[in-house]
């Protein structure tokens, strides 16, 4: 009997620990990133690798999945019934479909990349963003031109696949703004994030 109890005290104990954090104030990145500290290092980290700031890649993922780990476009059902392939392979924080997501593992070298992963999603968009300014000549500054390139892909972008969407240039207008607001909220607890990951000494 005291076996057993070990083994139900370990499991409260560790069980917990292998949650997936869902932040609850997706409008407010301080809330956010004060849920979640690791979430604040993995991205200044690849803030610091890429160049992209962090309120423009916090608001593509916003974007894309509302941070929830295992996202996935919605499966359509035959006849309410059945269901059927879904039709793109997009998954995760950064909704990474699966040939740009090996592309990326193949460059960085990030093999154990997994796309439910916070720090490897952040570091995808960060590394994505990166060569749309590269290929593009779009600043990783300007979250409306980087997420439309997110959106189509470098192909579409310079095809400008976008403009037959308006529909999409809605959505990246809304990515812009999430960008600037985080970015207004991040000047007020930055600091404070700094110490946190740093520590106080």
């Amino acid at each position: 009997m005291n076996f057993i109890r070990y083994i139900a005290l370990v499991l409260f104990l560790v069980l917990p620990g292998c949650s997936t954090y869902q932040p609850r104030y997706l409008d407010n990145i301080c809330h956010i990133f004060h849920g979640e500290t690791d979430w604040y290092e993995a991205a200044r980290d690849a803030q610091g690798r890429w160049g992209t700031p962090i309120f423009v890649m916090m608001a593509i993922m916003h974007q894309e999945s509302r941070f929830v780990d295992d996202a996935q476009p919605d499966r359509p059902w035959l006849l309410g019934i059945i269901p059927l392939p879904r039709q793109s392979s997009a998954y995760g924080y950064a909704q990474a479909q699966d040939p740009v997501w090996g592309e990326y593992q193949r460059s960085t070298g990030n093999s154990g990349a997994d796309r439910d992963e916070f720090e490897d999603a952040v570091d995808f968009i960060g590394w994505y963003t990166y060569g749309s300014q590269k290929r593009l000549k779009v600043s990783k500054w300007d979250a409306y031109g980087q997420y439309l390139a997110y959106h189509e892909g470098r192909g579409g972008y310079e095809r400008k696949t976008y403009n037959d969407k308006p529909w999409l240039k809605l959505v990246a207008k809304k990515v812009k703004r999430r960008a600037l607001h985080y970015n207004q909220q991040m000047k007020t607890c930055k600091t404070e994030l700094d110490d946190r990951v740093d520590g106080w000494f």
